[in-house]
Parts: structure tokens; sequence; C-alpha cells
């Protein structure tokens, strides 16, 4: 069955990727909306994690949105002072962002089977709400690597959307994992020229 508040989140989601992609700061306007859209499509599924994401995910927006538009000393892009480069996690960075998305996943995915056992998937809706919270941090960084956790998240989703009937999002995921590809490649290239 479809309905409206699918099809509007996959307008708002397809719109936010398809500028943060493009490195462009009016991504973080369009995320505000997508945030609110995707609290009441998440609470209308049950799925919780998901849902609790929300109001974190508001605040890594702003955050981001903040970030992008004020950059310290040192982080300015080469092609404009007054916005922040991409640069990418170190070896080690990375170890850990793995360590800490398995950990976290685990311990929510317990959580939610414990408390919530109306969630039709407590452990994959857990990794996808934590891959979602770290990628959309590495953005906010504007770290290239969010691209790989962004590729990772889209895969999850598209099994979590099929698995719970949502008609548009699989579709908008599949899209999204295209998008995705490109702006590693397009991202890559920015790193590379200090933009």
């Amino acid at each position: 069955m479809i309905n409206w508040i699918d099809i509007v989140t996959s307008a708002l989601g397809l719109t936010c990727v398809f500028l943060a992609g493009r490195n462009s700061k009016y991504n973080f306007w369009v995320g505000y909306l997508y945030t609110a859209a995707l609290f009441l499509m998440f609470w209308e599924k049950n799925l919780y994690a998901s849902l609790l994401l929300q109001p974190i995910s508001l605040a890594i927006n702003i955050l981001g949105h903040y970030r992008w538009t004020h950059p310290r000393e040192g982080e300015e892009s080469a092609s404009n002072s007054g916005e922040l480069k991409v640069s990418m996690l170190s070896s080690a960075g990375r170890a850990l962002t793995l360590a800490s998305v398995l950990l976290i996943a685990s311990l929510w995915g317990w959580t939610l089977d414990t408390l919530f056992p109306t969630d039709p998937h407590p452990y994959l809706d857990s990794c996808v709400t934590v891959l979602i919270l770290m990628a959309q941090l590495l953005s906010a960084m504007k770290k290239w690597d969010c691209w790989i956790a962004w590729l990772l998240v889209n895969i999850t989703q598209i099994i979590l959307h099929i698995s719970v009937g949502n008609v548009f999002m699989p579709i908008v995921c599949g899209l999204y994992l295209i998008n995705g590809i490109w702006s590693l490649i397009s991202w890559m290239r920015l790193y590379k020229k200090n933009i």
C-alpha cells in the first residue's frame, strides 16, 4: 500500500542526498524537512530504533550545517575559505569507527528486542540506525569516508524497507546507492584538489 509519507520522504531524501553529493551546503535545509518526514514514517511502521534516531539526526544536521559553513583554521577549502574542505579518516580512525558501529548496534539491537518486541527486525533496525548516525557524523565533518558508510546504509536499508512492506523507500535507497557511488568518486576528486 502506497501512502503519502512514503512519497514525501522519498522526494526529500533524494533531494538532500543529491545536494550533499554535489558538495552543496543547501542539503542541510532539505535535511531538516527530511528528518521530520522520516520521524512520521518510522512511527507509522513501528521501527523504533530508526524513530529514535531522528532527534539525534537533527542535532547532527545542525552541527554539520555549522561545520560546513564555519571551518576552523587549516580546514578551509582551497576554492572558498568560508567552506570546510573534504578530508579523510586515518586507518586507526576507520578501525575505531567500525568497532564502535558493531558494538553499539549489538547493544542497541538487544535493548530493542527486550523493550520493543513489536519491532519486526530489532538487530537489522539497530545496525541501520547506527550506520546512519556514523555516516551523518562523518558527513557533518565532511569526511570522504562518509560515502562508504552511506553505501552500507543503503544496502541494509533496502533489505529493511522491503521486509516491512515499504513501497517507495527500497527504490529510493537504490537511487541513494547510485548517488553514493558517484559521490564517493566525486568527493575523492575534491579531496585531491583540497576543496
